[in-house]
């Protein structure tokens, strides 16, 4: 046995289960902890759309679908892309969302269908909601990312670091049982995207960003952080040329969202709600500038 097998006590330990019980009525953490998330998101984003100058009432009426359109793509992404977990008898466990498996990319694709939609249907301004939304989804991921905390589930490789996870014998993956502690990849994430959140804070504070800036800096910024950590996870993921499916993944949303990033900042334009003296000053076209700053004459 290796020495990274010897019983040293774990600095985060993991929850017996996954569940608590609100009187008779069981409640899955994973589920009250996505709920919890959502509920921050659209708060989050009322309030930016309201502070940008907008009707926050726009938000409302077409959270409902939007957050339904997420959660559906979340779980047909996870179903399609380990589509060997629900084949045979295991057909059913399509539906168990509270065992986990709502995947970001198909959160983030379903949703900005749903985005796309009901802002057309109600001729709303989409790339402005999708940066308003941006932040909420940061937050709604740094709370959601527990959940993997209480099903005991997608952590990272063996350490003996002093915040290692503890990790029962029955969630461990195959070839790793005599190893007791992991990587808390679901706690790296949830601090990342806190830390983000704050970043893009100071980023829209500092600069004037043009419509859809926000957003293509959260896509940017969270996928090159998941890339590090989708390769240090090791459950069981469909590989392409050495990289997990979802490490590519990451890859080609991150330099995506980097090119349509830089081409907002050359052809995009300033919400004027947003930035009413950027685009009273006639900063409305390329390239992005400083908040403030004394523009040229």
């Amino acid at each position: 046995m290796s020495a990274l097998a010897m019983a040293t006590p774990a600095f985060i330990p993991s929850p017996s289960n996954g569940t608590v019980h609100l009187g008779p009525i069981p409640l899955h953490m994973y589920g009250l902890l996505l709920a919890v998330g959502v509920v921050v998101a659209t708060l989050i984003a009322e309030r930016r759309w309201q502070h940008w100058g907008h009707d926050r009432k726009e938000i409302g009426d077409i959270a409902v679908v939007v957050v339904i359109c997420g959660v559906v793509g979340a779980r047909l992404y996870h179903v399609a892309s380990d589509y060997e977990l629900f084949t045979g008898s295991h057909w059913v466990r399509a539906f168990e969302i509270w065992r986990g498996g709502l995947s970001i990319w198909g959160v983030i694709l379903g949703g900005a269908i749903g985005v796309l939609v009901m802002t057309w249907r109600r001729h709303l301004d989409t790339l402005g909601i999708m940066d308003a939304i941006a932040a909420g989804l940061l937050a709604a991921q740094g709370i959601g990312r527990w959940g993997n905390y209480f099903n005991q589930e997608l952590f990272g490789e063996p350490t003996r670091l002093p915040w290692g996870l503890e990790i029962d014998l029955a969630h461990r993956p195959k070839g790793f049982e005599q190893f007791s502690t992991f990587h808390p990849t679901f706690l790296y994430e949830s601090l990342y995207c806190l830390a983000l959140l704050a970043l893009l804070f100071w980023v829209e504070r500092r600069f004037t960003l043009r419509r859809g800036q926000s957003f293509a800096f959260y896509v940017s910024t969270y996928t090159f952080g998941r890339f590090w950590l989708e390769n240090l996870r090791i459950d069981f993921a469909h590989a392409i040329l050495g990289l997990r499916l979802n490490a590519w993944v990451s890859l080609l949303a991150c330099v995506g969202a980097t090119t349509w990033f830089i081409w907002l900042a050359r052809h995009g334009r300033v919400d004027p709600k947003r930035y009413p003296e950027a685009a009273a000053s006639g900063a409305d076209g390329p390239p992005a500038r400083v908040s403030g700053a004394t523009p040229e004459s």
